[in-house]
């Protein structure tokens, strides 16, 4: 049975964990706290602690040496660059060094492609972020496809009990920032996962974008939103650039993952919101509240 280390159980990393366990990998799930690995206690997979910025602590997951396989999805913990080149960098190294794996999945962010035009961008298209956490983020690539590895560039993350945009729209914090034409790149928490297993079986090598079939901007997002719920359309404010990845305003193409045969579940935001309960029930919820 191949091993596979998922080194991050967080949000994407536990629902890649659970995919992997159940196509019958042997799966060990890493968490930066013992408290986050007590937690988990519950899996039907091992879970231990690990600090992946420190390579004594990786080197406690020593009897995984030379597994099959390891997924790096740790979390920066919302820190900045220096939490960034600590946990991505630092982590990818430590990982490669302590425990030689046969393949290292990185996942990175779309947020390295720093086009503002409206662009398409493919794995092909200048990665050439101005943020420093993004020059973190393409500095950890490198090193992870210098030693036969793949890159995985997330678009915005949502999915069950998780949507920024849509929790902003529900509880009336929402804004349309300037002319509302900023282009917005996202995937579906479980299609992530679905692609993350794929490229692990397929011991894909190179860069691949992961990222649904509807780039959608501002604008259409929440007019689309404002329709489906029967509410008022969010006014128009400022646009906000002090994101820490930096304003962009690109189209990401998932060609080169569709052509290795994946296909998501949602193939945009709108299809996730009309048919996730799951997505849905805890922001309705919290919006009731508030």
């Amino acid at each position: 049975m191949p091993r596979i280390l998922i080194a991050g159980c967080g949000y994407v990393g536990l629902a890649t964990a659970r995919l992997l366990h159940t196509a019958g990998w042997n799966v060990l799930g890493c968490t930066h706290s013992a408290d986050s690995a007590a937690a988990l206690a519950v899996e039907p997979f091992p879970v231990r602690q690990a600090d992946l910025s420190s390579l004594d602590s990786v080197r406690t997951l020593e009897d995984w040496r030379g597994c099959e396989a390891i997924v790096h999805c740790a979390s920066s913990g919302r820190g900045g660059a220096d939490a960034y080149r600590a946990v991505y960098l630092g982590g990818a190294r430590n990982l490669l060094e302590a425990l030689t794996p046969q393949h290292l999945l990185f996942t990175s962010s779309t947020s390295v492609y720093a086009q503002n035009d409206g662009s398409w961008v493919t794995e092909e298209s200048p990665a050439a972020p101005d943020r420093e956490t993004g020059q973190v983020l393409r500095e950890t690539e490198e090193l992870v496809l210098a030693s036969g590895g793949c890159s995985a560039r997330l678009a915005g993350i949502y999915g069950p009990g998780r949507s920024v945009l849509l929790k902003k729209f529900l509880t009336g914090e929402a804004t349309i920032e300037g002319d509302g034409l900023r282009w917005i790149n996202q995937a579906h928490r479980d299609d992530i996962a679905t692609a993350l297993a794929l490229l692990v079986e397929r011991r894909a090598t190179g860069t691949f974008n992961v990222a649904d079939d509807t780039p959608l901007t501002q604008r259409d997002i929440y007019t689309w939103l404002a329709a489906h719920f029967a509410r008022d359309l969010p006014p128009t404010g400022l646009i906000d650039t002090n994101r820490k990845r930096g304003v962009t305003s690109k189209r990401v193409s998932n060609a080169r993952l569709r052509a290795l045969g994946w296909s998501p579940r949602y193939p945009s935001f709108r299809d996730a919101v009309a048919s996730d309960p799951g997505l849905l029930a805890p922001l309705v919820s919290s919006a009731s509240d508030t």
